[in-house]
């Protein structure tokens, strides 16, 4: 199980057409069979910053969505609307375990 945080921040004139794509692309990547849960969040602090937070069934399948259509559409849509690199930090669960993640 791979859990992925990926930080965005977002050129404010840019945050709509962030969030449509990001919202596409989610959406997508929710119905890949080796995606548990595909979370899209907005700073309400901050607008311009996102996290979307990926939960992989295995180590195998981050590289797996990096091959779909609907990544590489959202990967070139977005490139030039970040206000600075995005970056992505994986994680394993703690509580609950991978047990409790996994579900037949």
């Amino acid at each position: 199980m791979v859990i992925t945080f990926v930080h965005a921040a977002v050129k404010p004139d840019r945050i709509k057409d962030f969030r449509r794509a990001t919202l596409e692309n989610a959406s997508n990547s929710a119905r890949e069979p080796g995606v548990i849960r595909f979370d899209v969040f907005q700073d309400k602090a901050d607008p311009s910053r996102f996290v979307l937070v990926e939960i992989y069934r295995t180590v195998e399948d981050p590289a797996r969505h990096k091959e779909t259509a609907h990544y590489k559409a959202w990967r070139d849509a977005v490139a030039e609307w970040m206000a600075e690199p995005r970056k992505a930090v994986q994680y394993s669960p703690v509580f609950p375990d991978e047990a409790g993640w996994i579900r037949a």
